[in-house]
């Protein structure tokens, strides 16, 4: 059985960072891209950033680009998302992903999705 599970939201204050991580199982997580996603209220969901299976090319949406740092570790299953000087514009559910290829494929083709952890930007 495949799980995502994400953890590390909150409310934070405007400028403040967090630490965003997801843990993976039931299927072999070096071999498939993996990606952040988010959704405001009253917004779709879009793509944050994404990272192919290797760790080499990575892709970033011009909004977060710059202050947000998406990593990996295959030896434990774990994806992460370093976010930095966040804004109240980044508040939303943040979910992982699973792709279905090794490469990127710019938020396309998701195999699956956590459960999503809420992420409040706020004074």
């Amino acid at each position: 059985q495949v799980q995502l599970v994400e953890s590390g939201g909150g409310l934070v204050q405007p400028g403040g960072s967090l630490r965003l991580a997801c843990e993976a199982s039931g299927f072999t997580f070096g071999l498939f891209a993996m990606s952040w996603h988010r959704q405001a209220p009253g917004k779709e969901r879009e793509l944050v950033a994404e990272m192919d299976s290797s760790g080499d090319n990575i892709f970033y949406k011009d909004p977060v680009k710059g202050r947000f740092t998406i990593s990996r570790d295959n030896a434990k299953s774990m994806l992460y998302l370093q976010m930095n000087s966040l804004k109240p514009e980044d508040t939303a559910v943040y979910y992982c992903a699973s792709g279905a290829f090794s490469n990127i494929s710019y938020g396309r083709s998701r195999r699956h999705w956590g459960q999503g952890t809420q992420v409040t930007v706020s004074s």
